[in-house]
């Protein structure tokens, strides 16, 4: 694991070029190190288990295996942040039921962005989403959601953060797609109260921003601890 404040990053992906590239800006950012590289899903998982990497960042469509399926392999040596140019819905949630933690898509982050998501990974505060990915996950619990409650096994999950009725409310609304506009509106708070409200929700989850806590709360990504 990491040595010395150092983050043990592979890199997978078909495309030498990509790979190239992302290996350079890692190691250029003076607390990565890329300790291996792979151009198919078949091969990461071999080479994850030699080098035992911290976060493996993971393209989807690559020959022999693809990314989607090495997920559930490479999840259970490494946190697994998938990084691709795909942000069909249908294959976020694939990704992320097969253990991904994390789902970026190209162009839709910065260096910086992309340099913390990694960070923040290794030390288990954060699932990087893509607004694709976020998207994916809350259609998929608007699709899933009781009209009246929910499930009594997610609500007793639930219970363990210990959030106060308004603030489930909140949640609730968040996770449904409401800016704080609109959630100050359908409850009748000021803008303010709803940032504060979720600020509190962040700290309660463990969490360090809204998509992670929609992930958290819907209980589609897989927890902090490994």
């Amino acid at each position: 694991m990491s040595d010395g404040g150092r983050h043990r990053v592979m890199v997978v992906d078909d495309n030498p070029v990509v790979r190239s590239g992302l290996t350079a800006l890692l190691e250029a950012s003076g607390d990565m190190d890329v300790v291996a590289e792979a151009g198919d899903g078949r091969n990461a998982v071999e080479r994850a288990w030699q080098v035992m990497p911290d976060v493996v960042l993971l393209d989807v469509r690559m020959p022999r295996v693809d990314g989607v399926s090495a997920a559930q392999a490479l999840s259970k040596i490494s946190r697994v942040i998938m990084l691709t140019h795909i942000d069909e819905p249908e294959v976020v949630l694939s990704a992320i039921r097969n253990g991904a933690v994390g789902y970026l898509v190209h162009d839709t982050f910065t260096v910086d962005e992309l340099l913390t998501a990694i960070r923040e990974t290794v030390h288990q505060q954060a699932h990087p989403l893509s607004p694709a990915a976020v998207t994916a996950l809350i259609d998929e619990a608007k699709s899933n959601r009781d009209a009246v409650s929910v499930p009594s096994d997610r609500t007793a999950e639930r219970t363990r953060f210990g959030l106060s009725v308004r603030e489930e409310e909140v949640m609730d609304l968040v996770t449904q797609g409401h800016t704080n506009r609109d959630i100050a509106l359908r409850l009748f708070l000021t803008e303010k109260t709803v940032k504060n409200h979720l600020n509190r929700i962040y700290t309660k989850l463990g969490v360090p921003n809204r998509a992670s806590a929609i992930a958290t709360w819907l209980g589609v990504l897989p927890g902090a601890e490994r």
